[in-house]
């Protein structure tokens, strides 16, 4: 069987991505989030609050289980928040806190203990961590989600390093998946425009359909799962 560990399958591209997956009857997916949303005999629930980082920490072991003759294991980062949009000097003093507990020190767990957990797999595994393009630029009123973002690129390349040094065959990607109609993107639509200057340009990307679906995006990851590139790390999804 090929195991999937996805976190945020409760909606957007988590979602979609738990359900393409479990289109192969040799798949079983292991979705963390705190919602469920998905309905299969071969999807497993694990309730988590990744913005609860003490509470992660102390049911790590519930998230790993133990596996049974695995063909390929995956590991999928992909919940995440934009956290508040606002300028520095504006922000509430919690900020940062929250969107780096859950873009940056909560994969960063999952990581270590899926490597840990998993090491003695003699098959493929695969970490994919879903980044952005934001964490390669800078944008106004998106300091903590940019600067979260730009930490999982740097996470996910030390982390490949330190995979090749080890000849672990264990494969790592940052992947950004462009602009997708999902609750974040409505979040962003909803700002007011002195806290974020490009507001206009994302509220025209839903206005002339220029939205990616979760569901057209989660087939692209679904393609490098199974075509992975070969000394690449930062992925984007409009080149796959």
């Amino acid at each position: 069987m090929i195991y999937y560990i996805i976190t945020g399958t409760g909606k957007g591209i988590g979602k979609a991505l738990a359900a393409a997956a479990l289109h192969d009857n040799n798949t079983v997916v292991y979705g963390i989030s705190r919602n469920v949303s998905i309905e299969h005999e071969r999807y497993h629930h694990v309730y988590a609050d990744l913005s609860d980082i003490t509470a992660l920490r102390n049911n790590l072991h519930k998230l790993f289980p133990n596996l049974e003759n695995p063909e390929k294991i995956v590991l999928i980062n992909n919940a995440g928040i934009l956290g508040e949009v606002a300028y520095l000097g504006s922000q509430t003093t919690d900020n940062f806190e929250f969107v780096f507990d859950v873009n940056v020190i909560a994969p960063a767990m999952l990581i270590n203990t899926f490597i840990s957990a998993y090491n003695d797999q003699n098959c493929p595994k695969i970490i994919i961590n879903i980044s952005s393009g934001a964490g390669q630029r800078a944008v106004d009123g998106w300091s903590a989600y940019c600067a979260s973002k730009a930490a999982l690129d740097m996470i996910s390349l030390t982390c490949q390093k330190e995979q090749d040094i080890l000849q672990s065959g264990i494969k790592v990607y940052a992947l950004s998946p462009g602009v997708v109609d999902t609750a974040m993107q409505a979040q962003i639509r909803e700002v007011e425009a002195k806290r974020f200057s490009e507001l206009e340009r994302f509220q025209d990307l839903k206005k002339e359909g220029n939205l990616q679906s979760p569901e057209e995006v989660s087939k692209k990851i679904l393609h490098l799962i199974q075509n992975p590139i070969a000394d690449q790390v930062i992925v984007l999804v409009r080149d796959l």
